[in-house]
């Protein structure tokens, strides 16, 4: 098996969370990983891009047209990080609104800005209801609902119960809201 992921956002958005919970998914279930893990600006709010690599690879980035999946937890991170995605079969999973434009990949698109704005979710959980969204509308995502709720535990107990009640509203609202 090989899947390559892209996680892009701002610095404190989740997206090195998201590569630790991705990574322990993947020791949970003796996959082989490789990460990569951004910082510099990330600390300033500046743009953050993490790789993930399950499988069998030897090489830490991705090159362009490679990626099985984005996930973007803002739109302009999106759209600055759409050539690393595969031309044949390449999917977006991301954080933006209505006008969001149209593009020739499979695009699962939710605001997620506007239900935290809502209080339907508090806004530092936004990348675990972007992995939600990606475990019940992305059909080749290498893990189960049960395993990321695994690796969540593992990540950091003290807050588990409280993300995996966010990952189970976006897997409900995905469910309900995307076609």
């Amino acid at each position: 098996m090989k899947y390559q992921v892209v996680i892009s956002g701002f610095g404190g958005q989740g997206v090195v969370f998201l590569v630790k919970v991705l990574s322990i998914a993947s020791n949970l279930k003796n996959l082989k990983f490789i990460g990569t893990e951004n910082h510099g600006m990330s600390q300033r709010g500046g743009s953050v891009s993490c790789y993930v690599k399950i499988g069998d690879f030897f090489a830490p980035s991705i090159d362009k047209g490679q990626a099985d999946l984005l996930i973007a937890l803002e739109a302009n991170e999106g759209l600055r990080n759409i050539q690393f995605l595969r031309q044949d079969m390449g999917e977006i999973a991301i954080n933006a609104d209505k006008n969001f434009p149209n593009l020739k990949y499979k695009t699962i698109k939710i605001d997620v800005f506007e239900k935290a704005k809502n209080r339907e979710l508090p806004i530092q959980a936004l990348n675990v209801y972007m992995l939600g969204v990606v475990l019940a509308k992305i059909e080749n995502f290498p893990f189960s609902q049960n395993e990321i709720e695994e690796a969540i535990r593992v990540m950091n107990k003290s807050v588990a119960d409280e993300n995996i009640a966010v990952l189970h509203k976006a897997i409900d609202d995905a469910n309900k809201e995307i076609k």
